[in-house]
């Protein structure tokens, strides 16, 4: 069981989310509203994945992957994004983040690419 931190702005997309990966055995150990609360509860909580959000308030998910990456350079980040960001996307992966999911998004689509992700090693 896989262990998931869920970094998004919106309410209702975390839920939409937790509720997919729970129904799939992953384990959401913690969720946070912007990137500043992501990046505190990533070190407080060290799960083997995180979705990230890339546009949200106080610290955007670009700033918050960087933050982590620093802290943990082997951190596993799913970037999540809406259709029309490819540029943030490219720049996303180019610091660090191991993947990418377009809103919106089908169940069997972030179940397996989270499951790949958390399964690599570092």
């Amino acid at each position: 069981m896989y262990r998931v931190l869920i970094v998004d702005d919106a309410i209702f997309m975390r839920k939409v989310i937790k509720t997919m990966l729970e129904k799939n055995g992953f384990q959401v150990v913690g969720e946070a509203e912007n990137g500043v609360v992501g990046v505190s509860k990533y070190n407080e909580l060290h799960p083997d994945v995180v979705t990230m959000d890339i546009t949200m308030p106080e610290m955007t998910g670009i700033d918050a992957l960087k933050a982590i990456r620093q802290q943990d350079p082997r951190a596993k980040v799913v970037m999540v994004s809406a259709m029309g960001q490819e540029a943030l996307v490219e720049e996303a992966v180019m610091n660090g983040a191991k993947s990418f999911i377009i809103k919106p998004f089908q169940e069997e689509h972030i179940v397996k690419t989270l499951t790949a992700i958390a399964a690599r090693n570092p």
